[in-house]
């Protein structure tokens, strides 16, 4: 694994199986004198199977059927283990100190970007981050950050960002963006049906009662949807205070609704056409109905299709030349340590080479139990 990959996990831009019994505290693997244990697996485990792309994906890493996912995810996080340990090693070696100023300021930076404080509950809450890891995540990626400023000094010159966009010119490109604000009053069936069962006073109720009430509450949503429509063409000034104080979508209330500027295709095709056929600062005429709920939506701006002016996106593109020369640096000083390392597997189960001896054999008795399922579709063909 190597330390571009770490770093991603770290950064904020970011265990199920307990192995053999081993208490938490037990050490299953050391590098150098330092010890990781059962403990810091399990969490980091837990972290990755149970969010990301595994649950975008719905993958459930502990069923039989995705052995070979939590082999793979087990080989993965044994190896960012290690190198956090080295890197962990080296940062106190270097006497790099992480302050409480230095996260208030990362924070600072952070919610200046975003827009306010809401924004970021907001986004943490959506995302099932707490304070708590969302601070112990972002003092990591300072570290990460302090250890690569330690390793030398990192500089793009203009002349670089002008050779990276235009050799990525097409990166700069855009098709036609309006940006727009909404407000959401959210029906999802499913959920509705859940909570009407959860409460005592429905326990009665068979599955007809349970569906008029669903039917009922659908309803007073849609109603409730048609009066904040009313507001809205009665007073356009309005819009911002009424998402605040009402939408569903508390990612975009806190901002007034506001959603920023997107193309066509990163909506949902029925939000896409009623925002892409209105005209700037005018009322909406109709709610627009999509798999989310009811939408009242404000288009504010449009921009035709074209290309990032230079001056625009300069900076970022410098920020992005830096981080990735860092992020070399860092690279190149964990295979460093690697090779350095004296790393010992405790528990033999945590060996990288005995993982992949695992996958291999997984792979194995994959491809036989595919061969023999087709063997016997084709004697039932036969038949």
């Amino acid at each position: 694994m190597r330390g571009k990959k770490l770093l991603a996990t770290l950064a904020v831009s970011a265990v199920l199986f307990a192995g053999c019994g081993l208490k938490s505290g037990e050490a299953i693997i050391t590098v150098n004198d330092k010890k990781i244990t059962q403990g810091q697996f399990d969490e980091m485990f837990d972290k990755q199977a149970s969010g990301g792309m595994f649950k975008a994906m719905g993958i459930d890493v502990k069923a039989d059927k995705n052995a070979f996912v939590y082999l793979m995810l087990k080989e993965r996080v044994v190896n960012e283990l290690i190198i956090k340990t080295l890197l962990d090693e080296e940062i106190e070696k270097r006497g790099i100190k992480i302050t409480n100023d230095d996260v208030d300021a990362a924070i600072k930076e952070i919610i200046d970007r975003l827009g306010s404080k809401e924004q970021l509950d907001a986004i943490l809450k959506q995302n099932g981050v707490s304070n708590a890891q969302f601070k112990k995540d972002l003092t990591n990626e300072i570290k990460m950050k302090k250890l690569a400023e330690s390793l030398g000094s990192v500089e793009v010159s203009d002349a670089d960002a002008k050779k990276f966009y235009n050799e990525n010119i097409d990166k700069f490109k855009h098709p036609d963006k309006v940006r727009a604000s909404h407000i959401l009053i959210s029906i999802n069936p499913e959920e509705i049906t859940e909570i009407i069962k959860s409460d005592e006073k429905n326990k009665s109720l068979d599955d007809a009662g349970v569906k008029a009430k669903v039917d009922e509450e659908i309803k007073a949503r849609e109603a409730k949807a048609q009066q904040l429509l009313a507001e809205v063409k009665k007073d356009l000034t309005q819009f911002a205070k009424i998402a605040k104080e009402n939408s569903d979508d508390t990612t975009t209330a806190v901002k007034g609704g506001d959603l920023g500027f997107f193309a066509a295709k990163e909506m949902v095709p029925e939000f896409s056409k009623a925002a892409f056929s209105q005209k700037p600062n005018v009322a909406p005429e109709k709610l627009v109905k999509s798999q989310y709920g009811y939408h009242i939506i404000l288009v504010t701006d449009r921009i035709a299709a074209g290309t990032e002016p230079f001056e625009k996106v300069k900076n970022d593109i410098k920020a992005y030349l830096v981080n990735q020369k860092q992020l070399e640096l860092i690279d190149n000083l964990t295979e460093s340590l690697k090779k350095q390392a004296e790393i010992k597997y405790v528990n033999a189960e945590y060996n990288p080479e005995e993982i992949q001896k695992g996958i291999q054999q997984t792979i194995k008795n994959q491809a036989e139990a595919e061969k023999k399922a087709k063997e016997e579709k084709a004697k039932e063909t036969k038949k």
